[in-house]
């Protein structure tokens, strides 16, 4: 199952996203085949602003468990995040 984790950060959490960059990163290679692709969102400067990370997993329950881990979340850098099914059609 296909799972797009759509995230925004809170306004002003440029420097918190920055601090926990490289934890956050190491996750999503130490997470294997779960992830299909990730990337930041960037603002009109040109700043990271939020995440898209399209997850492979069993369920809706296995996405949540995989988003709760996340070291953004633990550092409180989100201000919502969407677990949403998703078809892969191209690409």
């Amino acid at each position: 199952m296909l799972i797009a984790l759509i995230a925004k950060d809170k306004p002003g959490a440029l420097e918190i996203r920055k601090a926990n960059r490289d934890a956050h990163v190491a996750y999503l290679k130490g997470s294997g085949d779960t992830i299909m692709m990730a990337g930041p969102f960037l603002d009109d400067a040109g700043d990271m602003c939020g995440s898209l990370i399209i997850l492979n997993v069993a369920d809706m329950a296995e996405a949540e468990t995989w988003a709760a881990n996340d070291p953004y979340k633990a550092a409180d850098l989100f201000e919502n995040v969407e677990l949403k099914a998703w078809n892969k059609v191209l690409g």
